[in-house]
């Protein structure tokens, strides 16, 4: 089986009532996106939208061929490791790893290691698989 072509992957914090710089404050690291309910956010296409929920984003870099386990220590590695602090941000809002797989053919796998998994785990992040198959030819 030939390996995921490639993999996007950004821990995602978001809540009704989110303030992003406690989320900052609490984890140790920075955002590479954060918004707050109520703020007005330019689109993609340039239109504004109103954010309704706070959310707290940190993005890895774009894996090719993907790497799933690179992704969860680039992210995980910047932030606390006090699994207290995890504790509390799931008990006040969701938490999970967006990961966007990218095939190129039909067959094609990815597997995640006991140590990302058990990190994952150990911070209640919940592990969120967007899986897009292979363009197909014109």
């Amino acid at each position: 089986m030939a390996v995921i072509g490639r993999t996007k992957a950004t821990l995602r914090v978001s809540g009704d009532d989110l303030l992003p710089e406690d989320i900052t404050n609490s984890l140790g690291g920075f955002p590479t996106h954060a918004q707050m309910r109520g703020e007005e956010i330019k689109t993609p296409s340039g239109k504004a939208r109103v954010a309704k929920f706070g959310m707290w984003r940190l993005s890895a870099t774009e894996q090719e061929p993907g790497d799933l386990d690179y992704q969860v220590s680039e992210i995980l590695d910047q932030l606390t490791n006090n699994l207290d602090a995890w504790q509390e941000l799931a008990d006040n809002y969701k938490i999970d790893l967006y990961c966007g797989i990218f095939m190129e053919s039909d067959m094609e796998g990815i597997s995640l290691s006991p140590e990302s998994l058990q990190k994952l785990g150990e911070r209640n992040i919940l592990l969120d698989l967007d899986i897009y198959g292979p363009d197909e030819a014109d």
